[in-house]
């Protein structure tokens, strides 16, 4: 069902990408970044996005520097395949909020010659694995972590800290409720709220 809906000639060899790193570490404006250059070489690109990040807009993905680029919302990861017709290139924004089914997907994209590039946070606001991403990284053949800038000490920060008391694992929000912090910033940030 899904090889007939994607474009395959032989020879042309697909893989994946992952962008990876904290919030406001610029995933999303290097994601738009490779896309729109996949565009301007005239291929043809399909952007997709978790159905429940709609924080900046329901049908685009906006990096927080106000690039965007037109995407298409999903309720699962299964439904990209559906949709991924006759593509060149798909690109995937917030992948850790997909289902771990999206590893299979990006392989079966890859395997039938689709260039597959990924953005997403590697780490949850506990500073775990989070979602598909590991999975992810590990069968990437190139990787990209990218870091924000720690806001208590200014070094490179790869940790979303969450600043609410909020405890689901899924929390949308942008700095009102997450800032970027180092290993030891966030270290001392989660001792100081156990006690």
């Amino acid at each position: 069902m899904f090889l007939e809906n994607i474009k395959h000639s032989k020879g042309r060899k697909g893989w994946i990408e992952v962008v990876c790193g904290s919030m406001f570490s610029g995933k999303t404006e290097e994601l738009i970044r490779r896309l729109k250059r996949a565009q301007f070489a005239k291929q043809k690109v399909e952007i997709f996005k978790p159905q429940i990040d709609t924080r900046y807009h329901e049908l685009k993905v906006i990096s927080h520097q106000g690039n965007e680029i037109m995407s298409t919302p999903v309720p699962a990861s299964a439904n990209i395949l559906l949709l991924a017709n006759d593509v060149d290139v798909v690109g995937i924004d917030e992948a850790q909020f997909f289902d771990m089914e999206l590893v299979n997907v990006c392989n079966q994209l890859a395997d039938s010659g689709v260039r597959v590039i990924v953005a997403g946070l590697d780490m949850d606001f506990k500073g775990k694995p989070f979602g598909p991403m590991p999975a992810l990284l590990a069968v990437a053949e190139y990787v990209t972590k990218v870091h924000a800038i720690c806001m208590n000490c200014g070094s490179l920060a790869h940790i979303s800290h969450r600043k609410t008391n909020e405890t689901n694992l899924v929390v949308l929000g942008e700095t009102d409720s997450y800032e970027p912090l180092c290993r030891d910033c966030f270290n001392e940030a989660t001792l100081v709220n156990t006690m």
